[in-house]
């Protein structure tokens, strides 16, 4: 059994720094390092070339992450607008987020005239190892838990945490410890077939990527209680899922039966 120590890292002049923000630099400097040194070494990108991505990524990341997540929650947004813009209070989503990545990595490479798939490869290696870091965020918001469980490595809730049918409850599945783990294994995964070179083709790397971490969320979705919107009793998160799956698989197979690399170089 483990639990949350505290949301506040320190206080520094009355500012509180939270371990969640913290955490999140820290996954977005390794996931940027990782990427570059991937792409220097297996992709002939020029040494920090993904360092200059990295702001594209970071900025219309962010944009799409808070954006999408609003959408999900529109209701309430609409009656206080200003919590658009109220990120410390919580509320981003990694669906948005890599929208509005892949959004900010098509704008830069078409300035740079660089090539879309490679870079969408690259940045897919490096952004798996980072969410397996930033998922652990959600360990000290007391987010992103499971169905109650009594399973030896159950995460202890504090009430004002707690999901409203849950209230007597204490002990939740660590539904972001398994993501954390599956990103790790996603991680290895993509790193193997960089490193062995058994990616004949650009693009295939970004592809497996988005299908392999669509059928981890799927599986921590099911656990999770906390999810913000659902469309007939299933998560949106899920279904979002499904479709990234359908979507890259058939992306997958054009970009392997093609001779050409089609329009997205």
């Amino acid at each position: 059994m483990f639990t949350s120590p505290s949301q506040i890292l320190c206080t520094i002049l009355g500012i509180h720094i939270y371990f969640y923000g913290v955490i999140l630099a820290i996954a977005i400097a390794v996931a940027t390092l990782t990427a570059d040194w991937v792409g220097t070494k297996y992709f002939e990108l020029k040494k920090e070339t993904i360092i200059d991505l990295a702001p594209y990524l970071i900025i219309f990341g962010i944009i799409g992450a808070r954006l999408y997540y609003c959408l999900m929650d529109i209701g309430f947004f609409m009656r206080f607008p200003t919590e658009v813009f109220a990120i410390r209070h919580g509320g981003i989503s990694i669906h948005g987020a890599i929208i509005g990545g892949l959004i900010g990595l098509i704008i830069f490479a078409i300035r740079h005239k660089l090539p879309i798939k490679k870079l969408c490869d690259v940045s897919s290696v490096g952004l798996a190892l980072g969410q397996s870091i930033g998922r652990w965020g959600n360990f000290f918001n007391s987010e992103a838990y499971g169905m109650p469980t009594n399973l030896p490595w159950k995460l202890y809730i504090a009430p004002q945490y707690r999901q409203i049918p849950f209230q007597d409850v204490s002990y939740y599945h660590p539904a972001f410890l398994y993501e954390s783990i599956l990103d790790l294994v996603i991680f290895g995964i993509l790193f193997y077939f960089v490193r062995s070179k058994k990616s004949k083709r650009d693009g295939n790397i970004a592809l497996i990527y988005l299908i392999l971490y669509s059928v981890a969320r799927i599986f921590v979705e099911y656990i999770r209680i906390d999810c913000v919107r659902y469309i007939c009793g299933v998560s949106v998160a899920i279904i979002m899922s499904v479709g990234i799956i359908i979507l890259s698989t058939i992306l997958l197979i054009l970009n392997n039966r093609n001779k050409q690399d089609g329009i997205l170089k």
